[in-house]
């Protein structure tokens, strides 16, 4: 399906047919019609005008939400669950719901954990308050506007004051069907002193044909609240994608993200935190791992607004064959940030001649009585490493795994549920061998 198919009776239309409420249908429209309206993102160092963001299926699956054994699922996404123990977990194929589990006592307590399209119905109070509202606008550049105009799926997580969600949140969001393009939407909100685990899977069918991922989540964590997210993206070489992760903190509040960033196809990812509250804190890990002939460009970016706010970014990247990576680390520390730290680590590892990678540290500082710093590196493995390992008797080959794995190890360890940190470590195993 090409954009220009895309008209404001089909708009109109699908939010009818999901049977939206009419302030849903209203923002779609609004939206698209921002879409016509303005330009494409343009990310520093890399041109999209030749990304394919036109070739994809909207909707390819009109079935119901419906519950299936876990026992059933395809052995792929099962490596992903520890069947043998009732998770607090969520699992969506091409944007329909197929499983989802609470346990009884975060149900009493008022947590709520549902696929997108449920919450809009059966939550629509909440989730009109905090659908692309403070974190990520419409207005920015037309993949947030035509986001808002044809988000087909996501999850909508929510947990009420002084609730500690002690075991993890998980969802897999499966594309089964290679055309399916998902336009997801994550809201996580957690009230004042509250706590949650959260973690996502991207999981798409090893194929060449070409589709469109458009992914946007939005957390907030409310004053003194403290939320992780965990992520592992991996679509296929055919998927074009546009990923963009929010989160607002307020007072003495802390967001932590580890983000497992696999796609083997062209990539813009966007992971932003804004310390609104003072004392508020943010660590943003991620890692990536390039090959063949993909373009990706990362930017993780922090700005501290509140009084002794914390931001750390630290981004690893692996680049070979023919990859492009371009991680940008920027911390922003705004006027009034007193006693602010912003403090930034970009390192790249190119595993070939035809490899490039570049680290762009910047630091933006509005304030004087703060504390920031930064470091960047891109080069090649470190051959004293690969020598001090071979002399050991360990083979070139291994010696080089071996510093892979320890060069990503900082985010790969921070994965908290350990089947997805496994997987995690398979799937760079596979990308980089």
């Amino acid at each position: 399906m090409s954009n220009d198919v895309f008209t404001r009776d089909y708009i109109e239309s699908y939010s009818t047919q999901q049977q939206e409420p009419t302030w849903m249908t209203d923002f779609r429209l609004k939206a698209f019609e921002t879409a016509e309206a303005i330009d494409m993102p343009k990310p520093d160092k890399t041109k999209i005008t030749r990304w394919d963001f036109d070739t994809f299926e909207h909707v390819t699956n009109n079935q119901s939400a419906k519950q299936i054994a876990l026992n059933d699922l395809p052995e792929g996404i099962k490596k992903f669950i520890d069947i043998e123990k009732e998770q607090n977990l969520l699992i969506l194929r091409d944007n329909v719901r197929e499983y989802v589990h609470l346990s009884e006592a975060l149900t009493k307590q008022g947590v709520i954990v549902t696929d997108l399209r449920t919450a809009i119905k059966e939550h629509a109070d909440l989730v009109k308050q905090y659908f692309m509202t403070d974190a990520v606008s419409v207005n920015e550049h037309k993949l947030t506007a035509l986001h808002g105009a044809l988000v087909n799926g996501g999850a909508f997580i929510y947990v009420p004051k002084n609730v500690v969600v002690e075991e993890p949140i998980q969802t897999i969001f499966w594309q089964d069907n290679p055309a399916q393009a998902l336009f997801n939407h994550v809201i996580l909100v957690a009230e004042e002193n509250s706590e949650v685990t959260y973690v996502e899977n991207y999981l798409a069918s090893e194929t060449e044909a070409k589709t469109v991922m458009n992914v946007v989540s939005e957390v907030f964590a409310k004053a003194n609240a403290k939320v992780s997210y965990g992520s592992v993206d991996h679509f296929a070489h055919g998927t074009t994608s546009y990923i963009n992760r929010r989160g607002l903190a307020d007072r003495d509040a802390k967001i932590e993200w580890a983000l497992g960033q696999m796609n083997d196809g062209d990539t813009i990812s966007e992971n932003v935190t804004h310390l609104l509250g003072d004392q508020s804190v943010c660590y943003a890990k991620a890692v990536s791992v390039g090959r063949g002939d993909q373009t990706q460009n990362f930017t993780a970016h922090i700005v501290n607004h509140g009084k002794h706010t914390d931001g750390i970014i630290l981004q690893h990247g692996v680049m070979k064959e023919k990859a492009t990576g371009i991680f940008h680390g920027i911390g922003k520390i705004e006027h009034g940030g007193t006693k602010a730290n912003a403090e930034q680590e970009s390192r790249v590892l190119m595993l070939s001649k035809h490899a490039r990678g570049d680290a762009n540290p910047i630091l933006l500082i509005d304030e004087d009585d703060v504390t920031a710093g930064h470091a960047a590196s891109v080069g090649r493995v470190d051959p004293v490493q690969l020598y001090y390992l071979m002399s050991r008797g360990i083979s070139k080959q291994e010696a080089e795994r071996l510093i892979i794995h320890g060069f990503l190890a900082p985010v790969v360890n921070e994965i908290p549920i350990e089947a997805v940190r496994k997987q995690l470590t398979d799937v760079i195993e596979g990308k980089v061998y």
